[in-house]
């Protein structure tokens, strides 16, 4: 990754020591580090009279000098994350999105365009509303791949590849490359592949790994039966099993209308905290 830039999204509620260690691990790497800010003011509050967009909103009337504090504080962490970086001796900036919530997609996407890879600060997870539209914006808005639960600056010693043979696992390839080239082993798992000309082909899995190892990547494919469990267990089982410290994978590989109703392997994916994943879409 040395020479790439990571876009990295936070809020003024990101610890220092997040973006410390982010900043870090770049500089250590030579990697340019670009923070995003997300911030929004107050929600206006709608009268009992209605819901939006029927509603009567109920303006307090401070309600420009709320939104004059919250566009003061985002400014304010602006100079503090650029001392962080500073301090760093990073390569990076910060930018700062102080806007609706609905319209986060489309800053994230805009940096996205211009960067390698994207991360989400951990504690956006708690802002479900930020986190979903900073998502949203990488994976469906921009060409690059997002990554959870890790940094991006930090080389991969053993990445697991969840293989479907999808456009969409195939952009998570191609976006996690930088990390297959320099990692010890790739492992590119199928779970329950069909084996005909229109699905996975004769042999799933074998033509990714011939693609890798023209790459110079010590590659290994394994086929794994699901046993009727979710994939998104078994993707993790498998990857814990194998001692991976990078899951890749394909996002909303099906229809998110249907994944958003029934749960889907991507929502579960990106749910949970325990293993470093690269998804792209």
């Amino acid at each position: 990754m040395k020479n790439a830039t990571t876009l990295m999204l936070i809020d003024v509620d990101t610890p220092d020591s997040v973006i410390a260690n982010e900043a870090e691990i770049s500089a250590q790497n030579q990697i340019h580090l670009s923070c995003l800010i997300l911030g929004s003011g107050p929600e206006l509050s709608y009268s009992t009279l209605g819901i939006p967009p029927y509603g009567m909103p109920s303006i307090p009337e401070d309600w420009g000098d709320q939104i004059e504090a919250a566009h003061q504080k985002q400014n304010e962490r602006v100079q503090q994350v650029e001392q962080i970086l500073s301090r760093s001796n990073v390569s990076g900036d910060v930018q700062s999105a102080f806007c609706v919530t609905s319209e986060f997609r489309l800053h994230v996407a805009r940096k996205a365009c211009i960067s390698d890879i994207a991360c989400i600060a951990p504690n956006l997870r708690d802002a479900q509303d930020t986190w979903r539209e900073a998502a949203h914006g990488v994976l469906f808005l921009s060409p690059i791949g997002l990554m959870l639960n890790g940094s991006p600056g930090s080389p991969a010693k053993h990445v697991f590849i969840a293989w479907d043979s999808s456009k969409a696992a195939a952009r998570a390839v191609h976006a996690a490359l930088p990390y297959l080239k320099t990692a010890y082993d790739v492992v590119i798992a199928c779970f329950d592949p069909v084996a005909t000309a229109d699905a996975d082909g004769a042999d799933p899995g074998t033509g990714l790994a011939a693609w890798l190892s023209h790459h110079g990547c010590k590659v290994t494919v394994s086929q794994f039966p699901s046993g009727g469990k979710e994939i998104a267990q078994c993707i993790m089982d498998r990857a814990r099993e194998t001692g991976a410290d990078l899951a890749v994978m394909g996002a909303y590989g099906h229809a998110r209308m249907l994944q958003a109703i029934f749960g889907g392997t991507t929502r579960k994916m990106i749910g949970q905290t325990a293993l470093p994943v690269l998804l792209a879409h």
